[in-house]
């Protein structure tokens, strides 16, 4: 997860206050003092640490908390509180044709960002037209093409011209006004009058709708002044922090932009182009404590490439029907929703569990293999696995580069899984609401 060391200092605090005998001031004490190592550690600014700690020690002490709530309910509510209220407020971002400018200096991912920002207005159904408008780095200009054609979105660049505002103007009149339009401006070491005035001019010929500073969390605090001072020049719509999975000063660079004035609405979550999400401090806070996102989780579902055949498989579960394709099609679904750790983090009561992490790599590897054998199957096979005898076993582990092994564990596992659904739907509340869920049928008579 983002920022999983604060993250788990974070819970470690409220696992202290569910753990004490009474909410008194010694434990107050303790709480506020863990609260701040925990900050400090992440780069939270030392004073905006300081104020926070102090809120919550105040309000604990002086507020009281609501009829049917305790001390310790109380105590935790202030502290997700204050911390969600240091990372700025909640801000809408409607993905549909728009118009973008993307900001920045070199190093910082925006090229990349370009990319990942195509994929995410693509899966939400919106066309997306590339533009390459850094005329001093013809590097940038192949990188965001190549983007371009792993995404599969369309692409404008005119590598003759040397003018950001004529190359706008030029994908303009290409991009009809269905495509949401991203820029991927120059960068500079640093910021300077030159690189201002190419923005100003860009922005002036693209009218856009967001204009977005791209900043590698890495920056720490200092992101803040940068976004600051990009804010006063071309009035920015919103930040992206890039590269936030990996970075000790992520916190810092969080609560510093959030308080420069400029809201962060994307957050960069590791390397792959599927890897950035909405930045919603409500939600990221439950995440960081362990409270769960269901929200996100529930997105992701709905971003399936194909969600129709993952609810099928899912009602043949239920109904007894499963097949090895219904299998290979959950395993893409599982796929398709990112790693294992960080869904796990946005389920209630499963954020702050701890999870052996190589239990998890090796189930997703086990489950890649059991992909690869399910590939090598013919369709007949996959909707009758009683037909995969030894022959067959021994075909499909040739073609699929697994060991016969591997295709009897897949075997077994299949057949449990059949099992324990069916055992499941044999409890008679259950199966009505299950029925009532997905529309099924007669469930399976017990």
């Amino acid at each position: 997860m983002v920022l999983d060391a604060l993250g788990k200092s974070l819970r470690g605090v409220l696992q202290k206050i569910a753990r004490g005998t009474a909410v008194d001031a010694e434990l107050l004490a303790e709480v506020v003092r863990d609260i701040q190592r925990a900050l400090l550690q992440a780069d939270v600014n030392v004073q905006l640490t300081l104020e926070l700690t102090q809120r919550v020690r105040r309000r604990a002490t002086e507020e009281k908390p609501p009829a049917g709530a305790s001390l310790r309910d109380f105590l935790i509510r202030i502290i997700y509180e204050e911390i969600r209220g240091i990372l700025g407020k909640d801000r809408p971002f409607e993905v549909k044709p728009k118009r973008i400018l993307l900001a920045g200096l070199f190093g910082q991912g925006k090229t990349t960002t370009a990319g990942k920002l195509a994929r995410y207005f693509q899966k939400r159904g919106v066309r997306v037209g590339l533009v390459a408008a850094d005329v001093h780095r013809p590097a940038a200009i192949d990188q965001l093409e190549q983007l371009a054609k792993k995404v599969g979105c369309e692409f404008y660049a005119n590598r003759a011209e040397l003018r950001a505002e004529v190359i706008v103007a030029e994908a303009l009149r290409k991009f009809p006004p269905q495509f949401a339009v991203i820029v991927d401006s120059a960068g500079r070491s640093g910021i300077d009058a030159e690189l201002i005035e190419e923005l100003k001019r860009a922005r002036a010929t693209l009218v856009p709708d967001e204009v977005l500073l791209v900043l590698d969390a890495a920056m720490g605090q200092a992101a803040g002044r940068s976004a600051e001072a990009f804010h006063k020049a071309v009035g920015l719509t919103g930040v992206i922090l890039t590269k936030l999975d990996g970075s000790a000063k992520g916190g810092g660079a969080l609560s510093a932009v959030a308080v420069s004035g400029a809201p962060i609405v994307f957050i960069g979550t590791g390397e792959h182009l599927d890897e950035i999400e909405r930045f919603e401090p409500t939600r990221f806070v439950s995440r960081l404590l362990g409270m769960g996102d269901i929200q996100t989780l529930l997105e992701r579902f709905e971003e399936l490439s194909n969600k129709e055949a993952a609810e099928q498989a899912a009602k043949s579960l239920m109904s007894g029907r499963f097949s090895l394709r219904d299998m290979r099609t959950q395993i893409d679904s599982l796929g398709q929703m990112g790693p294992f750790s960080k869904l796990m983090s946005m389920i209630p009561g499963l954020g702050s569990a701890k999870v052996d992490e190589q239990m998890l790599d090796a189930t997703q590897a086990r489950l890649r293999r059991f992909r690869a054998i399910l590939d090598s199957m013919t369709p007949e096979e996959l909707d009758n696995p009683h037909l995969l005898k030894a022959d067959r076993i021994q075909r499909v582990a040739r073609g699929s580069g697994q060991r016969p092994q591997e295709v009897r564990a897949l075997l077994k596992h299949y057949e449990s899984t059949k099992k324990a659904a069916h055992g499941l739907v044999s409890n008679r509340r259950l199966r009505r609401q299950l029925e009532k869920q997905f529309g099924m049928g007669e469930a399976p008579a017990e």
